[in-house]
């Protein structure tokens, strides 16, 4: 267990700020960027990642899209294509649900 820069698990400030808020609980990235029990902070707020496990992209639900801040799972893939120039939904690809709540 360790503290890691919020920026790690959440690469922009709209995400941190909807962390706080609750709106975001999870993020699913490329790869592992945190094991359990790490800790980040946001705004002197202490967060701890109490999962991390590994999905394909087709593992997705609505429900995990709306723990990442999206409405539904095709919000979520708009949000990614618009986020990533060259990104294409792919079921097989394997990505990482970091999830976390606050202390």
């Amino acid at each position: 267990m360790s503290e890691i820069d919020a920026g790690t698990l959440l690469p922009s400030p709209q995400m941190k700020e909807d962390a706080l808020a609750g709106d975001v609980t999870q993020i699913h990235r490329g790869q592992a960027y945190a094991e359990e029990g790490d800790t980040f902070e946001i705004d002197d707020e202490v967060f701890e990642v109490d999962d991390v496990t590994e999905r394909t992209l087709g593992d997705l639900t609505d429900e995990d899209a709306r723990a990442e801040g999206a409405r539904d799972l095709d919000h979520y893939k708009q949000i990614l294509e618009h986020a990533h120039d060259s990104f294409e939904w792919d079921d097989e690809s394997e990505i990482v649900r970091h999830r976390f709540e606050q202390r």
